[in-house]
C-alpha cells in the first residue's frame, strides 16, 4: 500500500484528468492536478454566448456507457433529455426521407424500396444480438460487405456507425467497436445535457476539490522526468513536483513529447499509430426555430449530422434554439473549411429554411478534434488500445479517449481514468474510492 503522503501528479484537467485525480484523492492519496489553461475542462467546456450555451460541437452522453457510471459514482449531478426520433430524417441526394427508426417509419419511408426494407427490418430486430467481440478485427467496410446485402442498407448502417462513433473511416475503423457503440446507443439512448457539458466539468472540479485535490491552472508541464520510474514533473516556469506516479491526461503525441526520452518508449509507437478523428462543426443559436418538427437528420450519401439539441435540453432563452451540425471528416481527406461550412449551411437550409433571419450566434469550427485516436481493426478494437500503464516506466499512466480497453469517446476517458487510479492505489475495490 502506498504512503498516503506520496504525491501523485495528474497532467491535464479535462474530464479524464479530473476524474482520475478525484478517485486517487478519495483513496487518501495526495494529488496535484496541473492544467496549462486558466480553466479546467478541455474539450468539454461550454461557452455562454448571448444567453445560449454552446458545447464545442455536438456532444452526447451515452446513457448506458461507462461515463455515466463513473460520474454517478463520483456524485456528479446532471440533467437533460434523451435524443428522440421524432422529427428525424435521413438526407440522400439533397432529399429528405423519414428516418427509419422503427417498423412503422421503416415501412413508410421513401428512402428504401421493398427489398431494402425487408433486409433493414431483419437488421433492426437482430442487431442488438450480434457478437461484437468476434468482429473486432474486421473493418467497418469489410463487415458491411459480409453481413449486409443491399447497398442502401449498407449506406444506412454506415451513417449510423458515423453518428454513434463520430468517425468516418470505414476502411480502418473496427467493426466490432463501432457496432458495440451503436448497440449501446440503440439500447439506452443518449443524453443532451441541460446547460451543456460545463455541468460535468463544474461537477468534477467540485468533487476533486472536495476530495482534497490541489488544482493548479496556468501550469504548463514541460517534462516528466524518470529513470526506471517517474521521479518528478517540471513546469514551464521552472517549478518541479516530485511524484511517485504521474497520470498524463492528454493526446498520445503530447504524452510522448512530455516524457523525457519518450521517443525511446512505447509512447512513440502509440503516438505514431494514433489516427486522430476530426469533425467540422457549425453551431447556431436562433431566436426561434422556423421548422419546429425538423429536429434531427443524418446524411446517407454524405457524412453529415444535424440536431436541435435545445429540443430536449435547456440551453438558452425560452423559445430560442441551439442547433449543432457537423461533417465527419475522413482521416485522409484534404481540409477545405470554406466548402465544409457552405455544405453545413446548405444542410440547415434544407431542414430549417428561414434560419438565416433568426441567427443570434453563428460559429464554425473547421476541424474539431473528436477523439485522439480511431479505434481500428488493425489493433483489434478497443481491447487493443494502449494503456493506461506505460510499459518500462513504473508509475507512469495515460488516460483519455484513446486509452484503456473500455468504451469510446467520453466513456473511454472516464473509464481509463478510473482504471489508472485504481491501479495506482493498489487494486483495491473501486467501491472504497467512491465512498462519500
Amino acid at each position: 500500500m502506498m504512503n498516503p503522503q506520496t504525491t501523485n501528479v495528474v497532467v491535464g484537467g479535462g474530464l479524464a484528468g479530473l476524474a482520475a485525480a478525484t478517485i486517487l484523492a478519495r483513496g487518501g492519496q495526495t494529488v496535484i492536478l496541473c492544467e496549462k489553461s486558466q480553466a479546467v475542462g478541455g474539450r468539454a467546456i461550454t461557452e455562454n454566448k448571448n444567453g445560449f450555451r454552446f458545447n464545442l460541437g455536438p456532444h452526447a452522453l451515452y446513457r448506458g456507457g461507462q461515463g455515466v457510471k463513473v460520474l454517478r459514482e463520483l456524485g456528479v449531478d446532471f440533467s437533460g433529455g434523451l435524443a428522440t426520433a421524432s422529427g428525424a430524417y435521413v438526407i440522400d441526394r439533397d432529399l429528405k426521407h423519414t428516418f427509419p427508426a422503427g417498423m412503422l417509419s421503416l415501412l413508410t419511408t421513401s428512402l428504401f424500396g421493398l427489398p431494402a426494407k425487408l433486409e433493414a427490418a431483419r437488421l433492426l430486430t437482430t442487431i442488438g444480438k450480434i457478437d461484437t467481440q468476434s468482429i473486432q478485427h474486421l473493418s467497418v467496410r469489410q463487415w458491411l460487405h459480409r453481413a449486409v446485402n443491399h447497398p442502401d442498407v449498407q449506406r444506412l448502417l454506415a451513417a449510423l456507425f458515423r453518428v454513434a462513433t463520430y468517425a468516418n473511416d470505414p476502411e480502418r475503423q473496427s467493426a466490432g467497436a463501432a457496432l458495440a457503440q451503436l448497440q449501446r446507443a440503440l439500447a439506452d439512448n443518449v443524453y443532451y445535457l441541460d446547460g451543456g457539458w460545463q455541468t460535468l466539468v463544474d461537477g468534477l472540479r467540485q468533487a476533486a476539490e472536495n476530495a482534497g485535490v490541489k488544482i493548479v491552472t496556468g501550469a504548463r508541464v514541460v517534462a516528466v522526468e524518470h529513470d526506471r520510474a517517474v521521479r518528478q514533473v517540471r513546469l514551464a516556469d521552472g517549478k518541479t513536483y516530485e511524484a511517485s506516479s504521474v497520470i498524463i491526461a492528454a493526446s498520445p503525441q503530447v504524452a510522448c513529447a512530455l516524457v523525457e526520452n519518450g521517443d525511446e518508449t512505447m509512447l512513440r509507437q502509440w503516438a505514431d499509430a494514433a489516427i486522430p478523428v476530426h469533425a467540422a462543426c457549425l453551431d447556431l443559436a436562433l431566436k426561434l426555430l422556423p421548422q419546429p418538427r425538423a429536429r434531427f437528420a443524418l446524411g446517407i450519401d454524405r457524412p453529415l449530422y444535424f440536431s436541435v439539441h435545445s429540443a430536449v435540453a435547456h440551453l438558452g432563452p425560452e423559445g430560442g434554439a441551439v442547433i449543432h451540425a457537423a461533417k465527419y471528416l475522413g482521416s485522409d481527406a484534404e481540409p477545405d473549411p470554406k466548402a465544409d461550412e457552405q455544405e453545413l449551411e446548405a444542410l440547415v437550409d434544407l431542414l430549417q429554411p428561414g434560419w438565416r433571419d433568426e441567427v443570434v450566434v453563428h460559429r464554425f469550427l473547421p476541424r474539431m478534434t473528436v477523439s485522439h485516436a480511431l479505434v481500428t481493426a488493425a489493433q483489434g478494437g478497443t481491447a487493443g488500445r494502449p494503456g493506461p500503464e506505460v510499459p518500462g516506466i513504473q508509475g507512469l499512466y495515460v488516460v483519455g479517449d484513446w486509452a484503456g480497453p473500455e468504451g469510446m469517446l467520453a466513456d473511454a476517458s472516464l473509464a481509463s481514468a478510473k482504471r489508472a487510479a485504481e491501479i495506482i492505489a493498489g487494486g483495491r475495490s473501486s467501491r472504497h474510492y467512491f465512498a462519500a
